[in-house]
């Protein structure tokens, strides 16, 4: 990152060394981004769940100073599932695209410039791993269970152990509370389902308090995840729009996929890594983007 020379890791003639340089470059490039949310962003590292005592290791998301007083809009960001966290629509696009495809800086920002409140979600970050034995015994002495004899052990963040209870407990205490008259959601691949998800779980607040959710390339099943329940399912439609990979134009109606459940438009590259930069960075102004979105603006 210093030099802003290509990080090479596929230099030795072994799988396992190359796959820890790569895991090692994660880490960097997760930290790194974490700086940029709370440095360029300015936004703030809140740890979750609230009543955690310091020496508990916990999960956190970010958010902007007036997220939660900003009268005006809230845009709340949910990411893909996999290795990455918060900040990031995919750690192999940054490895090889950069951050300004493979993160939500550039949206961050723009959004910031539009005085809107932002709330980063952090639903990949699950699960404390832990290294050593010592960990481990005293895990053991609080769950009344014996330490495997192989480590490292992952256990589950409290309040956070999948990207639904991650995104529930975010709502619950921060989202729902805000003072945003206009509350828009942007999910990506499996943050869609976690979406839907929270709709079912918290139907009636999430009806009246979010005005529009773009999915990309979502990943939600609807007549699966609203058991048939046609307010639901006609509440999807009118507020949701979803952007597909696909090789038409930007924007472009897209009208015959078999998974129809709301207004559905191409990202303009077949590229699946590629769609969120593409749907969103390529608009110069927030309130262009959101105004694509039906009743919101």
């Amino acid at each position: 990152m210093d030099t802003n020379e290509p990080f090479v890791y596929d230099y030795q003639d072994s799988h396992n060394a190359n796959h820890r340089h790569y895991q090692s470059l994660g880490y960097l490039i997760t930290q790194y981004v974490f700086e940029l949310l709370e440095k360029t962003c300015k936004l703030q590292k809140v740890y979750i769940p609230t009543d955690a005592p310091d020496n508990e290791r916990c999960s956190f998301f970010f958010m902007s100073e007036d997220a939660l007083t900003n009268c005006s809009t809230l845009v709340v960001l949910l990411q893909d599932k996999g290795p990455f966290r918060a900040g990031q629509w995919g750690r192999k696009v940054i490895v090889h695209e950069g951050l300004q495809h493979g993160s939500q800086i550039p949206f961050i920002i723009k959004a910031l410039q539009c005085s809107w409140g932002v709330i980063v979600l952090n639903p990949n970050d699950n699960f404390i791993e832990l290294k050593t034995e010592q960990e481990c015994l005293s895990l053991s002495e609080k769950k009344d269970s014996t330490c495997p004899l192989q480590l490292p052990l992952t256990v589950p963040k409290r309040e956070s152990s999948s990207p639904e209870e991650h995104t529930s407990y975010v709502w619950d205490h921060f989202i729902s509370k805000s003072k945003a008259e206009k509350v828009a959601f942007i999910a990506h691949g499996y943050g869609g389902l976690v979406f839907i998800d929270l709709l079912m779980q918290r139907t009636s607040e999430v009806m009246n308090k979010v005005g529009a959710v773009a999915l990309i390339d979502s990943t939600h099943h609807t007549p699966h995840q609203t058991q048939g329940i046609s307010q639901v399912q006609a509440w999807i439609w009118k507020h949701c729009r979803e952007w597909v990979s696909h090789s038409e134009p930007l924007d472009k109606s897209i009208g015959f996929m078999v998974k129809v459940d709301c207004p559905t438009v191409s990202t303009g590259t077949e590229n699946y890594s590629l769609a969120p930069s593409s749907s969103l960075h390529k608009c110069n102004n927030c309130s262009l983007f959101l105004a694509k979105l039906p009743e919101f603006l």
